[in-house]
């Protein structure tokens, strides 16, 4: 777990951030409104995840189911997003909580949220993940494969199709990642032009503490950021 954040850390953190994505903005010629900011609250305590709701911020996102159930209950009024890797079996266990799941990796996969959607009458949001670095240690569809598999998807039931996430290889330069996002954006935009039932792109997650500022620049409308807001986290 990560040391206790104090409120004025916090606070200085979450200003900064926003600095920093308005100037994203301002540079790219988009609009306040364009870019969802979420907190990707891992290993983070309830305390400070409530407080920075407090602040402003209205979407939050887990990566791990336990951790997520754990801290469930406690959590002040949020939107709730799984962002992490999702096995097949434990979606039963988030299908009722969370808004929108971003890490969708494959057809299995998908056809398993919109089982257990469909159990109890929901409509599920997902974000489908592309491997656009074609990293062999990552999940997710490779480019090529992602028309496709959104082909696929769109036409489960009970599953809205609500756009695509990705997290580019790991760069010493975050500037190097904007290549990525550009592919990103081209594949998103792409898509988006298909306008296939079930399917309505509005959602282009990519970015993070690093490199957010780069994939705003680049078409991103959603963020993941968490060392940034929250400080350095040890993981178990």
């Amino acid at each position: 777990m990560m040391e206790k954040l104090s409120a004025k850390e916090f606070d200085e953190n979450y200003s900064r951030i926003i600095e920093k994505i308005n100037l994203a903005l301002e540079k790219s010629g988009r609009e306040k409104d364009e870019v969802t900011l979420l907190a990707a609250t891992k290993t983070v305590d309830v305390d400070t995840i409530n407080y920075c709701i407090e602040k402003g911020i209205n979407y939050i996102g887990e990566n791990r189911v336990q951790e997520m159930l754990s801290k469930y209950e406690e959590i002040s009024p949020v939107h709730h997003h799984f962002i992490g890797h999702l096995q097949t079996n434990k979606v039963k266990d988030i299908i009722d909580k969370v808004e929108l799941i971003h890490s969708v990796h494959s057809l299995k996969l998908a056809k398993e949220i919109s089982k257990q959607a469909q159990k109890i009458d929901k409509k599920m949001d997902i974000l489908l993940e592309v491997n656009i670095g074609l990293e062999e240690s990552k999940s997710g569809f490779l480019p090529d494969e992602i028309k496709e598999a959104v082909d696929q998807i769109s036409k489960l039931e009970n599953i809205s199709l609500k756009g695509l996430m990705a997290i580019p290889p790991i760069c010493e330069n975050s500037e190097d990642n904007r290549k990525y996002f550009k592919k990103m954006y081209n594949l998103f935009v792409d898509i988006a032009s298909q306008k296939l039932d079930n399917s309505s792109m509005e959602i282009l997650s990519m970015g993070m503490s690093d490199d957010f500022d780069i994939a705003i620049e680049e078409g991103a409308t959603l963020i993941r950021v968490g060392t940034a807001l929250f400080g350095k986290r040890v993981y178990n």
